[in-house]
């Protein structure tokens, strides 16, 4: 049986492990980076762009980019909303990673050309679903990015392959819906970690998230005694 957990569970598996200060972020970071690197036919010459959010799912990929320079991987972390995760910034910059500040939707695009792999690390589940409150599409000037993007890559043959962490930006974590598909960039991968997030296994949310990946990062146990919402055979 398939079984989805909300983003309120999985907020409820980590709580004790952050309270601890366990190390969640890097271990996910750790898994999302083994992953990438698994995918590309030579990481000494590949090229990784990631955009990353100022929340927890843009330091995942901020984090991810300082272990792929480690693996000798050119990583390039786009601070798609002006700012990232500031310790995770530190990391990846003294990894030898190139920050971009620069979020300008035409220059984001143009970096797109040339990429193994764009990572979408840019909103995770930390809005919630809309049924608690949450509101899981982009805002500007995050969209205009998304989009310039998505632009870029129909353009390009053979396509970079695309990562989302945890889910793809803009889909709701709880129920699978897609409030503005426009500014969804469809995955061939999801890395998804602790639990799987119900939105994976309903559409469209389903189709737009290609193969997933669950990683527990240690963290799994605290989903024990929970029902999760979404049970398929």
């Amino acid at each position: 049986m398939k079984v989805g957990y909300s983003a309120a569970q999985i907020r409820q598996a980590e709580g004790p492990l952050l309270e601890r200060g366990v190390a969640l972020m890097q271990r996910a970071a750790q898994a999302l980076s083994d992953h990438i690197v698994s995918v590309l036919p030579d990481a000494s010459t590949a090229r990784v762009v990631l955009l990353a959010g100022s929340g927890d799912n843009g330091g995942d990929a901020a984090y991810a980019a300082s272990y792929l320079v480690a693996a000798g991987v050119r990583a390039e972390v786009i601070a798609v909303a002006g700012s990232l995760h500031s310790e995770a910034e530190e990391a990846a910059r003294n990894a030898g990673a190139e920050i971009i500040a620069d979020a300008d939707p035409a220059s984001v695009a143009a970096r797109i050309p040339g990429a193994d792999v764009v990572v979408d690390g840019i909103l995770g589940i930390a809005k919630g679903g809309r049924a608690a409150g949450g509101d899981p599409a982009l805002r500007e000037p995050v969209r205009s990015v998304v989009v310039a993007v998505k632009g870029a890559l129909a353009k390009l043959r053979p396509d970079p392959l695309v990562i989302a962490v945890d889910i793809p930006s803009g889909i709701d974590p709880d129920d699978g819906s897609v409030p503005d598909p426009d500014a969804v960039l469809r995955a061939h991968l999801t890395v998804t970690f602790i639990g799987m997030k119900a939105g994976l296994l309903l559409d469209p949310a389903k189709s737009l998230a290609g193969k997933v990946w669950l990683e527990p990062i240690g963290a799994m146990q605290g989903l024990l005694g929970l029902t999760p919402p979404v049970q398929l055979p």
